[in-house]
Parts: structure tokens; C-alpha cells; sequence
């Protein structure tokens, strides 16, 4: 870590967590010079469902929950940016605090509960920069006391179908109280089902990815697989936080009520994502996340199966420069381990991953 990012840690780790989360939207949004952007490199351009990723590592939802800074984002050398998740209605999310530093494990656990503020006001904002370069996504979820949550979704798609690089379905936050239940067949199914024709009847047809948790048992992945194929869903994003509290060396915040996200995060999640990766076969789009805080583990999703990879977590600890450390450090992957592309790489290691267990 450079001796400024060292110095912009120390200031915000003064702060709350979510107070510090506040004040490096502010800089971004003031267009503070944080980070140092990654030069492009054809050999790690990635084409999947359509789009040209100019480089396989994207901002995960979550940090920017109001699509206030996506493009600032992109400037700190992410080659894609997710947004949200963004509920129909504006809703509070959980009583604070919310938001818990694990320091010693490099981990966070939240239990935010979508708190954002809407549709329409992130609407504007993405319309706003409708027609600028950079591929943004966009995290859909349902409002906390929605009578119908599928809804909900069909109303996230058609309301941001227009501006989204992709739509993703988040359906594996462990802090909104029964969304996790979606993730059953039978109910996934359904919500597929009308996702899809919501997509169809929109006027536009970006990709939708869905959400999972780390938190799953084979026949639940094997389910899951199945309707993703069945219903021609274009990717899948593996993984969101975990409930798992194992191998900790923090104390005071362990126990906490949340979802777990950070450096112990990536052995699960990476293996979960092999699974997938071998239960999908090699033409359904990964995102790999979980875990992702250097260009080893960023390239190691890669080799587990994933076509794309993201961070959040990471950044809270190693700073704005990371992406584009991470980026410039698989540019010299690539080029050490002279293949023509970083796709390449994909898959070299799910065998491996794949074997692991997952509880």
C-alpha cells in the first residue's frame, strides 16, 4: 500500500464504517484524484454476453448502492462497475450500527438490509449518463415489506433495462428477511420464469446475472444450475456474503448478526464457484467474487472457473490503487506466462476447487 493510501486508511478507519463509506462516495463524487486508473491491454479484454470487458475485474455491488459514482469508479481502473442494490422504493434498511470492521481478518460483516434510495432516483442518475463508455450494471432487489417480491424484480428490470450493461438479480443477501428462500426451486423457477419476460417486454434486452450465496449444499447448487440452463439465464454471480463465522482471529465483532465479507470469504466462495462452473459446463458467464484483495486471488477465481471477477471488500483495506494494481499485475501474468489472452487461464485450476468442501 502506497504511504497515501496508507495515510487515507488511517483517516477513515477514524470513522465508522459507515461514515467512512460516506465520505469515499463524497471524494469520488468531488473527483479527487484516489487512485491511479490501470493502462488497457488487449490480452485481457474479455467478450461475454455480449459485452467488451476492457479488463476481467469489476466493482461489486454494494458500495455504490445509488449509482452516485460509476463512472468514477471505472476511472480507478475497474473494466466494469455494478451499482445498487437499488429497491423499488426508497427504504432506511437496518437500525446502525450495521456495519462491522473484523481489522485482524481484513473482513467486514453488515447487515445493512438494501438500504438505498430507489428506483427513480437512481433511474435519473443512469439516464443521466446514458451513452457514456463503461459497462455498468445494475443490482436489483425487493423492498423489505414488498407483498410481492417477484415483483418487485420485474419492476427493477423494466425500470433500468434501458440503462444497464446487465441486470443482476440479488437474491442472497442474508439481511432482508426471507429473500434467501428464493433460492429453492420451486421459487426460483417462478422468479426466473417472469424475470425473463420482463427482460423480453422491455426496450432493451441487457444480460441477467443472478446472485447466489456461499452458503448452499450441493443439491441446492444442482437446483439452482439447472433453472439458470432451463431459463437461459445468462450468468451467474458466485458469491454473495457468507453466515459462516469460521477460522476468525478477530474478536468483539464476530458474533455479530450479518453477512460476512472479506479475505475468509474466498475459499468458500471460490469453491462454490468451481461447482458451478462444472455444473453450468463452460458457456454460461461466472462472476467470480468472495474474497478477491490481490491479483493472485483475482487470477485464482479465474483459474476456478470464473470469466470475470469482483472485489468490494478488498478496497476497504488496500485502498482506491488496488484496481489497478490488480489490473497491471495480471497484465504481467499474462505476459510471464506468455498465453494471448487471460482467458486462457479460465478453468486451469476447477478441478482443483471443485474437490474442496463447501460446509
Amino acid at each position: 500500500m502506497r504511504v497515501l493510501d496508507r495515510i487515507g486508511q488511517k483517516l477513515l478507519f477514524s470513522f465508522d464504517p459507515e461514515t467512512a463509506h460516506g465520505m469515499s462516495i463524497a471524494a469520488l463524487r468531488c473527483g479527487l484524484p484516489v487512485g491511479a486508473g490501470a493502462p488497457r491491454d488487449p490480452r485481457l479484454t474479455i467478450s461475454r454476453c455480449g459485452l467488451d470487458f476492457p479488463n476481467p475485474l469489476g466493482m461489486a455491488a454494494g458500495y455504490d448502492k445509488n449509482a452516485e459514482v460509476p463512472d468514477a469508479l471505472l476511472g480507478l481502473g475497474f473494466g466494469f462497475a455494478e451499482v445498487g442494490t437499488i429497491t423499488p422504493l426508497p427504504q432506511p434498511g437496518n437500525p446502525k450500527p450495521r456495519i462491522f470492521r473484523l481489522t485482524a481478518d481484513e473482513a467486514v460483516i453488515n447487515r445493512l438490509g438494501f438500504n438505498n434510495q430507489g428506483h427513480a432516483a437512481a433511474e435519473k442518475r443512469l439516464a443521466a449518463r446514458k451513452g457514456r463508455p463503461g459497462i455498468v450494471g445494475v443490482n436489483i432487489g425487493a423492498n423489505k415489506d414488498s407483498a410481492d417480491r417477484i415483483a418487485d424484480y420485474e419492476r427493477g428490470v423494466a425500470r433500468f433495462a434501458p440503462y444497464a450493461g446487465y441486470l443482476t438479480v440479488n437474491i442472497s443477501s442474508p439481511n432482508t428477511p426471507g429473500l434467501r428462500n428464493m433460492q429453492a426451486r420451486e421459487q426460483l423457477g417462478e422468479l426466473l420464469s417472469r424475470v425473463m419476460a420482463a427482460r423480453a417486454a422491455a426496450p432493451a434486452q441487457p444480460p441477467i446475472f443472478l446472485k447466489i450465496a456461499p452458503d448452499l449444499v450441493e443439491a441446492e447448487l444442482e437446483d439452482i444450475a439447472a433453472e439458470i440452463a432451463e431459463k437461459k439465464i445468462d450468468g451467474v454471480i458466485v458469491s454473495n456474503t457468507t453466515l459462516a463465522r469460521t477460522g476468525l482471529r478477530s474478536s468483539g465483532s464476530v458474533n455479530e448478526t450479518g453477512g460476512l465479507s472479506g479475505k475468509p470469504l474466498f475459499e468458500r466462495s471460490t469453491a462454490v464457484l468451481a461447482r458451478m462452473r462444472k455444473l453450468l459446463g463452460p458457456k454460461i458467464a461466472i462472476i467470480g467474487v468472495g474474497g478477491v484483495d490481490s491479483t493472485e486471488t483475482a487470477l485464482e477465481k479465474i483459474r476456478a472457473g470464473a470469466d470475470l471477477v469482483q472485489l468490494y471488500t478488498g478496497m476497504i483495506y488496500a485502498g482506491p490503487a488496488l484496481p489497478g494494481r490488480i489490473v497491471a499485475g495480471m497484465a504481467r501474468i499474462v505476459e510471464k506466462e506468455r498465453v494471448g489472452s487471460i482467458r486462457d487461464l479460465r478453468d486451469s485450476a476447477c478441478e482443483r476447487w471443485a474437490a474442496k468442501p463447501i460446509s
